[in-house]
């Protein structure tokens, strides 16, 4: 599904891109530039721009570093978890931290909300 965004982002999520966190490069090489469906990084969604999108499963996977921790990023993350679900997506809120350490949780996880068999993709099976 193509979403409406705002243009003025664009800029912004190029840099997004080619600027990714360490746990965003380790998230994205290592297990979800592999997986057998399209993955967006630094996808603009309406007013946002999210850190990974896969528009099979309508799935928004942001990695939180630990300013996500403060009230006002809580309150601010709640709005934009709330927005991406009202135009139909699930979002999944991973820390730094989980990546870090619960790396293989994480794809678990993932693997589950997009609907991937877990025994399929340790076998390498992609259909």
């Amino acid at each position: 599904m193509q979403y409406k965004y705002n243009k003025k982002l664009v800029s912004n999520a190029q840099e997004l891109r080619k600027n990714m966190t360490p746990e965003e490069k380790h998230l994205w090489y290592d297990f979800l530039k592999k997986l057998p469906v399209t993955v967006n990084r630094q996808k603009n969604i309406g007013n946002y721009i999210v850190d990974f999108y896969i528009p099979s499963a309508r799935l928004v996977i942001e990695i939180d570093g630990i300013q996500h921790r403060e009230e006002d990023h809580l309150e601010a993350d709640r709005k934009r978890d709330s927005d991406l679900e009202n135009l139909g997506n699930t979002v999944l809120r991973f820390t730094n931290f989980d990546v870090r350490m619960n790396f293989l949780f994480v794809c678990r996880d993932i693997l589950q909300a997009a609907g991937i068999n877990e025994a399929d993709w340790i076998e390498g099976k992609t259909t």
